[in-house]
């Protein structure tokens, strides 16, 4: 299973920015569409929704979609327990606080920092921010992740330059 993994867009219907064309390249092979929050509006899991199911968490950002989105997901993809959040807290004692917060993920998605990062956490668990493919901040490129799931494991992640 193919999942494209996003965070941190901010993008809104009146706005005139859109995702880049990368993005869109790696959503039309996408069979399933994470985003870790900071949608800011519908139109965007709408157009996101056109390319595959997606399963999305409230941002800080999200103010028009309270009540529409959960602040935390737990789901099975492919047999990997995925649990995904926007705001993991500070960097330190992230690993443990994502592990008592998701005991049983296998992976674990979030966004805010829109820094891209993909790694274990403890216990086998992996942490992944895709970081932001519209919004780089103090970053070198605006990053997606893309993760192939099979069999009830992850057997590969790689956070992707857009």
């Amino acid at each position: 299973m193919r999942v494209v993994v996003l965070a941190d867009t901010h993008l809104r219907a009146s706005s005139r920015r859109r995702l880049p064309p990368r993005v869109l390249a790696e959503l039309a092979h996408a069979e399933v569409v994470l985003h870790a929050g900071d949608i800011v509006d519908d139109s965007l899991l709408q157009e996101l929704a056109t390319f595959a199911p997606t399963h999305a968490v409230l941002g800080n950002n999200d103010h028009d979609l309270v009540g529409a989105l959960p602040e935390r997901l737990e789901l099975s993809l492919a047999g990997v327990a995925v649990g995904m959040v926007h705001d993991s807290g500070p960097r330190r004692g992230r690993e443990a606080r994502l592990r008592r917060a998701f005991p049983s993920a296998d992976l674990v998605v979030y966004g805010h920092s829109h820094i891209p990062w993909d790694a274990p956490g403890l216990d086998g668990q992996r942490l992944l921010n895709p970081g932001s493919p519209t919004q780089r901040r103090s970053q070198p490129h605006p990053t997606i992740a893309v993760v192939d799931l099979a069999d009830g494991r992850i057997r590969h992640s790689e956070i992707v330059v857009v």
